[in-house]
Order: C-alpha cells, then sequence, then structure tokens
C-alpha cells in the first residue's frame, strides 16, 4: 500500500523525475533524460512482474498504470512523471491527468508525424504493440496524418516481452518477421524509407533492427523528444547537483538490474517493489 496523498514528500525543483514503464523498456527514455537533464535525480519503476502492457486487457494497463502514478507520488514526491510506454500512455494518460492535474505529465506517443514529415517517398513502416496501435489515442493521430503519407502499421505480438526477457533467439525471429511484413524498404520510390519504433522497448535492439531494414531508412523512436519536452514542462530545473537514479521493479530484479547495467549505468541498483 501506498501512504495517504495527504503525507506525500513536499514537491520541489529538487524533487526527483517519476519515470515510469511496463518493464525494461523505458530505460531508452531514461537514457535521453540522462542525456538531456543529467543533474537530475530520477526513480524508475518497471512493473516487469505485468509486462509486456501491449497485449493486455485495457482496464489492466489502467490499474497498474494509475498505482504506480500514485506510488511515484506519495512515496517519492516526484516533482514530474514521464510515462515512458506507448501503450499506457494511449490508454490512460487522460485519467492520470484528472486524478493528477498538478502533476507534470509527459507521455509517449509512436513518433509518426515527425515521421511523416521526414519521409520522402510518403511511405512510413510503423513498428508498434498491438495495444497502441488499437487504441484510440492512436486511430485519432493515424487519422489526422492520413494525407500526409502512407502508413504501414504492423503490430508487434511478442517482440517487447521477448525483449523483456533478452530472449536473443526470440528477439532475432521476431524482429526478421516483423521487419519483413512491413515489405520493400529502402529509398526507392514506393519503398517504405522512415520506420517509426513506437514502442519504447523497441530502441533497445535498434542495431538488429538496422541490420534488418538497412543502412538507409530512417528509424525515429521518441526518446529525445520526451526528454527536450521534460525539460520545457520543468523551466527552473537545476543546472547542478549530484544526479542519482533509484530502480524499482515488480518483477525480477537481477533482469532490471541487468538491463540498466547495460543501458543506462553500469552501477545501477534495484530494489523490489509491490503495488497495489
Amino acid at each position: 500500500m501506498v501512504s495517504p496523498a495527504s503525507s506525500a514528500p513536499t514537491r520541489t525543483s529538487e524533487s526527483p523525475i517519476g519515470v515510469f514503464d511496463s518493464g525494461i523498456g523505458g530505460l531508452s527514455v531514461l537514457q535521453a533524460l540522462h542525456a538531456e537533464l543529467p543533474h537530475q535525480r530520477y526513480v524508475y519503476v518497471a512493473d516487469s512482474g505485468h509486462a509486456p502492457y501491449g497485449e493486455r486487457e485495457p482496464q489492466h494497463v489502467i490499474d497498474r498504470t494509475m498505482a504506480a502514478a500514485e506510488h511515484l507520488v506519495a512515496r517519492h514526491g516526484i516533482q514530474a512523471l514521464v510515462v515512458a510506454c506507448n501503450t499506457a500512455t494511449a490508454i490512460a494518460i487522460h485519467l492520470l491527468r484528472a486524478e493528477h492535474p498538478q502533476l507534470p505529465l509527459v507521455g509517449l506517443e509512436p513518433a509518426i508525424k515527425p515521421a511523416a514529415q521526414h519521409s520522402r517517398n510518403h511511405r512510413v513502416g510503423v513498428l508498434a504493440t498491438r495495444g497502441t496501435l488499437q487504441s484510440e489515442k492512436f486511430r485519432v493521430l493515424h487519422a489526422s496524418l492520413a494525407q500526409q503519407a502512407e502508413f504501414v502499421l504492423q503490430p508487434c505480438d511478442g517482440l517487447a516481452g521477448a525483449i523483456e526477457r533478452q530472449d536473443e533467439e526470440r528477439i532475432a525471429t521476431l524482429s526478421a518477421q516483423y521487419a519483413s511484413a512491413l515489405g520493400p524498404c529502402g529509398t526507392a520510390p514506393g519503398c517504405i524509407d522512415t520506420v517509426v519504433l513506437g514502442c519504447t522497448h523497441y530502441p533497445l535492439i535498434a542495431p538488429r533492427l538496422r541490420a534488418l531494414l538497412g543502412p538507409d531508412v530512417a528509424m525515429i523512436e521518441s526518446g529525445a523528444p520526451v526528454a527536450r519536452q521534460t525539460r520545457r514542462i520543468l523551466p527552473h530545473i537545476g543546472e547542478t547537483g549530484t544526479p542519482r537514479t533509484v530502480y524499482y521493479t515488480t518483477g525480477q530484479i537481477g533482469a532490471l538490474q541487468a538491463a540498466a547495467r547495460r543501458w543506462v549505468e553500469a552501477d545501477a541498483r534495484v530494489e523490489p517493489l509491490e503495488l497495489s
């Protein structure tokens, strides 16, 4: 159980920034936050015991997202929350805004708008979870850009889970399957020349995807834009101080710790977490 809101720590410009994902995928966003805001404190929550969200029922995603946000607000007094999960953003961020109206929130959505602007062939591939692609939020965004480019939407069932488990054989199989399903990629007329990595797990395997898609295909993800938006919504954020990231997981400690040490910082340490 989390503490009552009345006993939550006071929020200040020195308070940590909360970063939440269904698992290790949000580490790709945390990387970008560290680069953009290197002097900040962060609290990273991975709900790995319930990952991946992209293949879960919407109400499950809502319940888990709200519980994680309540924990970060009540126990850590976060000054802002980055929802580093496309599925959680698509399904639950409007409810988070209603529940925590004073808390600055930054969510993610597949970067199909910048991809459409970037594509010279006006053909964009979108690799994402089924939950993200079927959400109302994505449907509205997709419809608003229908005149700018043709989007080839590819749900990647199982890929986020394989990355979560760091199952290299399964990652290789599914990556090849879904890259092939997009169709011809490259700069030749009619080919997909831009691919959106629409799940925060996917940038963690960017080199593998690059090898499959080809060197001339642009890959666009959301980590750096999200980090810049976080800076924009926190105009009084400090530029000095000792950075520190605390990691929590509802899953196996060793899995998140190995991933954080591989992709973010060599001395990352993880604590167990129960969310009710």
